[in-house]
């Protein structure tokens, strides 16, 4: 049986309206194509990355630093695709 890997890392929120409804369906969507588990941790919250509403919950603003913990098989390959989503504005364009 193989040891569960942890995966930590940070990424900030570049959306000019933070993360909003749109972005956190796109973060989710990402995320449950991931086995591991995948927690969001921003001031006092810790959700589920799969929970539309747990991501709503942050009400993260433009600038954020959302801290993200994934552990699995595959969290190196889940904080990456996660990092590469916040990188292009979650696929959002205005």
């Amino acid at each position: 049986m193989s040891k569960k890997k942890t995966v930590k890392d940070i990424f900030t929120i570049m959306n000019d309206k933070g993360l909003h409804t749109r972005p956190a369906t796109e973060l989710v969507r990402c995320a449950s194509t991931f086995k591991s588990s995948i927690m969001l941790n921003y001031q006092d919250y810790a959700v589920n990355a799969k929970s539309l509403l747990g991501i709503l919950m942050l009400a993260a603003a433009k600038g954020a630093k959302i801290r993200i913990e994934a552990e699995g098989e595959d969290a190196q390959q889940a904080v990456e695709a996660i990092q590469n989503l916040a990188k292009g504005k979650f696929n959002i364009r205005y």
